[in-house]
């Protein structure tokens, strides 16, 4: 895939593309479903199947006091997009000079006369430019200007949430909602993989050594760190691309996979994000005991973690001892879990 930052990085020429335009948060089944979609057409004619995306996102700059809390760095966002097969992602800089830009301008700059558009597929909501102003209807419209096709996408994808309040389509609100609630499972039935996170293994207090569970305490985190408890999961380190899984079933993993970008060692893992309640704990914390391991020297390394089942809420222990019998029963269960 090539990766563009600038308009100045696109080949002078090219297209004829098929385009699509968002912010791809997670990149969850209903965005590889649009996904999908673009590449097919563009298959289907010979162009180039690109898409468009932000950084930082939208949000961020015009309500950064509410913003959402991104489902994934923008690393493991193009990895993502990558795996599904697009020939072309473009990451706009998405600033107030570039939101202030018209329907027109924006049309016209980016996806005709840089990125030569064929075909843009949108969804029925879209808006851009300046306050928001194009719709559908403006797409539409500027298409038949510039002698592009827009072809129109429904929501896709449905679900029921786990507390009975009917049925949602796949989203990038509906994965936050359930990541917020520890629901990782069902996050990844609709993320179609398990959701993960990204950080340094850094120091920390060393206790999980003490009580021989020496843990990989991450540092820097990109990605949404689902809710305080204990999960069942794997940790992927090395040089592989950060998605390896998204085109195979879950069962197809093995110790070592190779994509053509080197090798990534995948470790199932005993998971933890919380406070550490037993010990007074104040500072939130994202740490891994990779299992039956005690040789693994990861400080300094970047890792992900990948959420595969919730085995329990946080709780406080009186002392060390119920707590590592705790432990030992959380790791026996993820073993469990992560064999099957």
């Amino acid at each position: 895939m090539q990766l563009w930052t600038d308009l100045e990085q696109v080949p002078p020429g090219f297209g004829p593309s098929v385009v699509t335009i968002g912010n791809f948060d997670g990149v969850h089944r209903g965005h590889q479903a649009v996904l999908d979609r673009i590449l097919r057409l563009a298959r289907s004619d010979g162009s180039s199947a690109v898409a468009v995306t932000f950084e930082p996102h939208p949000s961020a700059v015009h309500r950064p006091e509410s913003a959402p809390e991104l489902i994934t760095g923008l690393e493991d966002r193009l990895a993502l997009m990558e795996r599904t097969g697009l020939d072309a992602t473009l990451v706009v800089n998405y600033t107030l000079d570039f939101a202030a830009q018209t329907p027109e301008e924006f049309v016209s700059r980016y996806l005709v006369d840089s990125l030569g558009a064929r075909t843009v597929v949108v969804g029925h909501d879209v808006r851009f430019g300046k306050q928001n102003a194009g719709t559908l209807a403006t797409m539409v419209e500027l298409g038949g200007q510039h002698g592009f096709e827009v072809v129109a996408i429904d929501d896709v994808g449905d679900f029921v949430q786990p507390e009975g309040d009917g049925h949602q389509r796949w989203s990038s609100t509906a994965v936050r909602a359930l990541l917020a609630e520890g629901d990782v499972d069902q996050a990844a039935d609709v993320l179609g993989r398990p959701h993960l996170v990204r950080g340094t293994v850094v120091h920390g207090d060393a206790r999980g050594r003490e009580m021989g569970f020496p843990t990989a305490n991450l540092g820097d985190i990109t990605g949404l760190v689902p809710a305080d408890g204990v999960y069942a999961g794997w940790l992927r380190r090395g040089t592989a691309a950060t998605c390896a899984s998204l085109a195979g079933p879950e069962g197809d993993r093995a110790a070592v996979s190779g994509t053509g970008m080197g090798q990534e060692e995948i470790l199932p893992a005993a998971i933890s994000v919380g406070t550490n309640p037993t010990f007074d704990g104040v500072e939130r914390r994202v740490e891994a005991y990779v299992l039956d391991r005690t040789d693994l020297d990861l400080y300094d390394q970047t890792v992900a973690l990948e959420f595969v089942a919730h085995l329990r809420p946080t709780l406080r222990f009186d002392g060390m001892e119920p707590l590592i019998a705790q432990m030992n029963d959380d790791v026996a269960r993820a073993r469990k879990i992560l064999r099957s």
